[in-house]
């Protein structure tokens, strides 16, 4: 067996995991922030079984045949600098900075998590390389065959554009994503679906736009889409857009594809 190991991405909304048995992504799956006291309980936790109960939620079961009495190696990507401290707290850590992730050319205030993303992308299937985030922020992050970041756009998620409508309005509802099945009307003639209307049919636009900008500058271009809504997102785009839809990679793991591959280039033994 490979040595077992632990990723986290810390995100804006949630906590990301993922268990590795050396090269191969075991399991992944997602979690609520945790205090800094519940950090110091997981701290505490002397075996795998009793760290993977504590961090998985009560219906999940991940289990792995474990012949270490200790807790794994943890490595830790974050976007959230409160988290990221007390997470340091937690024994045997390893932080992954933007420093670390051999893409060239990248600016100092690009995100660890677009970076590591569009690394895990390029390296599986390949640059030139385009990585849609659908999380809550909307994020598109470029390299091109030479592993050199292009550049990018971020703009709010569906969630944070239904949410700003709900907040800084007086009348406007708050809509719930996890409701809405079909595409609405384009012209709609009810408050909900007009609300609907605008927020999908320009973030549908606006990606269909990003991807053939994309395709005129590397015709054989990858493009890979990860994120809460990816699959919501896909689903409009594959009706609306077909042709659009045909060229995406659809894979939630980007991340922690990324984060195998600075494994990979250095080796979880080093992990302190």
């Amino acid at each position: 067996m490979g040595k077992i190991w632990l990723a986290l991405e810390i995100g804006n909304s949630r906590l990301h995991w993922a268990l590795f048995v050396g090269k191969k992504l075991y399991s992944a799956w997602d979690s609520d922030h945790l205090a800094e006291s519940a950090i110091q309980q997981l701290a505490k936790c002397q075996t795998l079984d009793r760290l993977l109960v504590a961090i998985s939620a009560p219906d999940q079961k991940i289990r792995v045949e474990n012949t270490s009495s200790s807790s794994p190696p943890l490595l830790l990507a974050s976007v959230v600098p409160s988290q990221t401290a007390i997470w340091q707290t937690y024994p045997n850590t390893r932080l992954i900075t933007l420093e670390q992730v051999p893409l060239k050319n990248v600016y100092p205030t690009l995100g660890i998590d677009r970076a590591l993303a569009l690394w895990g992308a390029g390296k599986t299937w390949g640059f030139p390389m385009l990585v849609i985030d659908a999380g809550t922020a909307l994020t598109f992050t470029t390299a091109d065959d030479n592993q050199c970041l292009v550049g990018g756009a971020i703009l709010p998620g569906l969630g944070l554009q239904f949410a700003s409508l709900a907040q800084q309005t007086g009348q406007l509802p708050l809509l719930e994503i996890q409701t809405f099945t079909f595409l609405p009307p384009r012209f709609a003639l009810n408050t909900t679906e007009a609300i609907q209307s605008g927020v999908i049919y320009t973030i549908l636009a606006g990606i269909k736009d990003f991807i053939e900008a994309w395709l005129q500058l590397f015709p054989d271009g990858k493009i890979a889409i990860k994120g809460g809504d990816r699959t919501l997102l896909l689903n409009y785009l594959q009706a609306l857009y077909p042709e659009i839809a045909e060229h995406l990679i659809v894979e939630p793991n980007l991340i922690f594809l990324g984060m195998r591959e600075i494994v990979i280039g250095d080796s979880v033994d080093r992990i302190k």
